[in-house]
């Protein structure tokens, strides 16, 4: 346990991107609620997941991080949620298939309700009112009621979260995630896709390996994990008043764990030295991942790393990189090298989603296809002159057929971003940008053993 810890010391800390909430009582009455709730995920699933992540950090397996940049109170439906879930399926098939590697299935849902936010106030046609923060803290309708904080919210979020994770659990344990139904994964409109004939192609791979270890007798009812997955899910540990309540003491091995998901992460605008969310994660005993920007230090970096991970225990500490394309080859070896310099057992996960932002000339914010892709390039080119492990990725992504992010083989160009734009916050790669997004990170991940098996002999 951490020392001189405990679920409220981050209030004693410098705490950004929070909300103020008019109403004090009606903050205590709903953070009492969530204590008197049951929790959403349990210990022993957090450090089954830290377990998994410190293969990933070994080199023996890749994390795969997707989900909503923001979930949303108004598009909560059961079909939003099957859709993404099975696009992370896709992907890791792809990436299993064509690495040989396992791949962390974590979703950035059942909790990815709080953003932050670059300024605290927003201007429409000369109006000015509160930034939308996630639909956990305010509504985005841009009206002064709507953008006042409501605590009640974090209550709602709580229960979108447990049927959201109610859901998951039966996708992912009762027969969904069958990899003898890799065929039906696909969504109707990925059909004109050219990576959907080559995710039909490894598909037919696939199933016939399927039948010749039926023949043999392995099947799914001889090998559940044939049948069944693992899945886990995240958020960035924004809302502390909302995470501090959902802080649960376990009860075999007496450690604390933030029960709102499996794996929290700390964002760039609030993991400066002395910040309450830094003091709030490092108390808790979920694995934790940290967003690394342009701005970081390695100094800096290590220090952050002393303090959340001490015990230097392998799977906890996820660092991911968010540089934007034209920036990580030169920023991203220092933080690299000092890291390693220093051993500290890190997973490296490329986000080269938050730093590839622009705004269309009809006023849209997208992310550039190519623009994502060249991020992830520069991320696997650096690992492979460092000679270390390119361990995950970290995308914001959606089974909806949006148009939101621009390019790709299904090429959505500007004047098409309106058509399909239903983001919350930031734009989202749809179905057919996430797989093709798979297959040429398999290409990397391809290269990347090829060239540890080099070396090895």
């Amino acid at each position: 346990m951490a020392a001189n810890w405990a679920p409220d010391s981050w209030t004693s800390h410098e705490a950004r991107q929070l909300p103020d909430y008019p109403d004090a009582a009606a903050l205590t009455a709903a953070t009492d609620t969530l204590r008197s709730y049951p929790p959403l995920v349990f210990a022993g699933e957090a450090r089954n997941l830290t377990a998994e992540l410190a293969r990933v950090a070994a080199g023996e397996a890749f994390l795969l991080q997707g989900g909503d940049c923001a979930e949303s109170f108004a598009e909560f439906h059961p079909n939003n949620i099957r859709d993404t879930f099975r696009v992370i399926l896709q992907m890791a098939v792809v990436l299993t298939y064509a690495s040989k590697l396992p791949v962390v299935k974590l979703g950035r849902m059942a909790g990815q309700f709080a953003k932050p936010r670059s300024a605290g106030t927003e201007t429409i046609d000369g109006v000015e009112l509160p930034s939308y923060r996630g639909d956990n803290v305010n509504d985005i309708g841009f009206t002064a009621e709507s953008r006042i904080p409501d605590p009640k919210r974090m209550v709602q979020g709580y229960s979108q979260s447990a049927a959201t994770l109610n859901l998951l659990r039966a996708f992912a344990q009762g027969g969904y995630a069958n990899l003898a139904q890799v065929h039906r994964w696909t969504l109707d409109y990925m059909g004109r896709s050219p990576w959907a004939k080559k995710y039909a192609e490894t598909a037919d791979r696939i199933g016939e390996a399927l039948d010749f270890m039926a023949a043999c007798g392995i099947d799914p009812e001889t090998v559940p994990q044939l049948a069944q997955t693992s899945f886990y899910t995240s958020h960035e540990a924004l809302l502390l008043p909302y995470e501090e309540a959902m802080t649960r003491q376990d009860s075999l091995t007496g450690d604390w764990y933030d029960t709102s998901a499996h794996f929290l992460w700390i964002g760039d605008r609030t993991r400066f030295e002395g910040s309450a969310h830094v003091e709030f994660l490092r108390g808790i005993g979920n694995p934790i991942g940290v967003k690394c920007g342009p701005t970081l230090e390695p100094d800096v970096l290590l220090r952050l790393l002393d303090t959340l991970n001490p015990g230097r225990v392998p799977g906890r500490m996820t660092l991911i990189t968010r540089y934007g394309h034209d920036k990580i080859e030169a920023g991203f070896p220092k933080l690299l090298r000092a890291v390693t310099r220093e051993g500290h057992p890190v997973i490296w996960s490329c986000d080269p989603m938050h730093g590839n932002v622009v705004k269309a000339a009809n006023g849209y914010k997208t992310r550039p296809f190519d623009r994502i892709l060249a991020e992830v390039r520069g991320f696997f080119a650096v690992h492979r002159a460092e000679g270390t492990h390119a361990g995950g990725i970290h995308a914001e992504m959606t089974g909806q057929n949006v148009t939101e992010c621009t390019g790709g083989a299904i090429d959505v160009t500007e004047q098409s971003l309106a058509d399909r734009y239903h983001t919350h916050c930031d734009p989202r790669l749809n179905a057919g940008q996430s797989i093709e997004l798979a297959f040429l990170l398999a290409e990397m991940l391809n290269a990347e053993m090829a060239e540890r098996r080099k070396v090895a002999a």
